[in-house]
């Protein structure tokens, strides 16, 4: 693992530099993956992010690994690393979501031409949201599994289903999905890959309100509704394979890293301002320091994992039981980034946003309740570690 940049490399990394530090909008700062704002504050600058929008567009950074043809920036996986690592350093939001990170490469190498025509400049361009139809009630863990069902009728299929954990449904405009199109074929083969639009009859969408009174996740349900053939994406039972397509994106939550080290730089100086009977609450704890010691050094560690798979990656080797490893290392390491930020702010972290009370406007008492589901989401644990224990240790099979 080298940890230099070539010339190229770091000619690169000092454009990005500059480029933030000369467009990026000053209250956009701390937008980004763990700062302040969030969601709703985003929505309240909308015309000031469509002027951000526009300067990432103009050099095809909104899309940086889709080809330039497609109006990205046909980026290799260490420019994405370096341009990844910087945004999160600046705490700059990045655009895209689903749409460039999913199903607009996933319809780069497999969608018709009327497809890529329809949809890509409506990805890039933001006027189109797009959310994932994948996991099931039943069907999480073991996706191949699912029975949402898609049936040919004339020129459109008809489907009859659920998904479930389906993030940002209620505000999507489009939906990628798995359903199935052959009841006798084997569960891998009988799966085809569909674009439903969200505004379609029969389809309704259920929020699920987690812990921390959030909506981030739906239910959404299919009642015959009737999806043009045009939308099929691919071949027919083609679908599972599709669907894992890629095009070669850089994967090493390098921004997740340093998200994590900001937040426990931030825990830091939170601990050092705030007073407990007369005293800062670094200095009224003698384990904290021991504690916020371990986060900052386990926050090295998750960059580390990440710096090793973007070397494979550079490399041209496909990460496996590496990336397990990476997001193992990070969901639980939020947790615990968590659960010291809920040591440092003391009984009062334990008030949400909204109470004058509140330690950091809430920010501690609202990360220990979103971490909850870090290790369910996106692979849980259990399956991260079957991962790692078998492909990288070799061990049989439980």
């Amino acid at each position: 693992m080298d940890f230099r940049d070539t010339s190229e490399e770091a000619a690169f990394r000092q454009e990005v530099k500059e480029f933030l530090k000369k467009e990026l909008p000053e209250r956009f700062r701390g937008i980004g993956l763990y700062g302040e704002g969030g969601l709703g504050d985003m929505r309240a600058r909308f015309e000031e992010m469509r002027g951000w929008r526009k300067k990432l567009a103009t050099k095809g950074w909104i899309a940086p690994a889709w080809p330039q043809e497609y109006g990205g920036a046909g980026l290799g996986v260490m420019q994405q690393f370096i341009m990844n690592e910087e945004f999160a350093e600046a705490r700059a939001p990045q655009m895209g979501g689903m749409g460039v990170a999913m199903v607009g490469p996933t319809l780069i190498i497999h969608g018709s031409e009327e497809q890529k025509k329809e949809h890509l400049s409506r990805i890039l361009s933001g006027e189109v949201q797009w959310c994932q139809g994948f996991s099931e009630p039943e069907a999480g863990s073991d996706l191949a599994s699912l029975q949402t069902r898609a049936a040919r009728d004339g020129d459109d299929y008809v489907l009859n289903g659920q998904k479930i954990w389906t993030s940002g449904a209620q505000f999507a405009h489009w939906m990628f999905m798995l359903a199935r199109t052959d009841l006798e074929a084997p569960k891998h083969k009988g799966i085809s890959y569909f674009l439903v639009d969200m505004k379609s009859p029969g389809i309704s969408v259920r929020p699920l309100v987690n812990m921390g009174g959030q909506a981030g996740f739906n239910d959404v349900f299919f009642d015959n509704v009737r999806v043009p053939a045009k939308n099929l994406v691919g071949e027919e039972n083609r679908g599972w394979y599709i669907g894992t397509t890629t095009l070669d994106f850089e994967r090493s939550s390098i921004g997740s890293a340093v998200g994590q080290r900001l937040q426990v730089e931030a825990l830091i100086q939170f601990a050092k301002e705030h007073r407990k009977d007369g005293q800062s609450v670094i200095d009224h704890s003698s384990t904290l320091r021991y504690d916020l010691a371990d986060r900052l050094l386990e926050a090295q560690v998750g960059k580390m994992l990440s710096y090793r798979v973007i070397t494979m990656q550079a490399k041209g080797l496909v990460p496996n039981y590496e990336a397990s490893m990476t997001k193992l290392f990070a969901s639980e390491l939020g947790q615990r980034i968590a659960r010291t930020g809920m040591k440092v702010t003391g009984l009062y972290g334990q008030l949400v946003p909204g109470s004058e009370w509140s330690p950091a406007r809430g920010r501690y008492a609202m990360s220990y309740i979103q971490t909850v589901a870090s290790t369910i989401a996106g692979g849980t644990s259990e399956i991260q570690r079957n991962i790692i224990a078998t492909r990288g240790l070799g061990l049989p099979r439980d």
